[in-house]
């Protein structure tokens, strides 16, 4: 049959990966949660992208103005 040494001793792996792969699951989470922090990224992003809509939205008056000219 089996040696029961052999069982403890795959358990003890088994159990040991079952932890290591917890604690990945937990990091992976914690990363995620950090880099789709929505309001972290609003405020690292916030004036880069307040230009580029004040430009876009020149751009479109600029384009809007010119068609009812002339």
């Amino acid at each position: 049959m089996t040696d029961p040494i052999l069982t403890d001793v795959l358990e003890q792996r088994a159990a040991s990966q079952r932890e290591r792969m917890h604690e990945s699951v937990k990091e992976l989470r914690s990363t995620m949660r950090e880099r789709l922090d929505v309001h972290k990224a609003a405020c690292i992003y916030v004036w880069p992208l307040s230009a580029a809509v004040g430009l876009m939205a020149f751009a479109m008056g600029y384009l809007i103005a010119g068609a009812f000219r002339d």
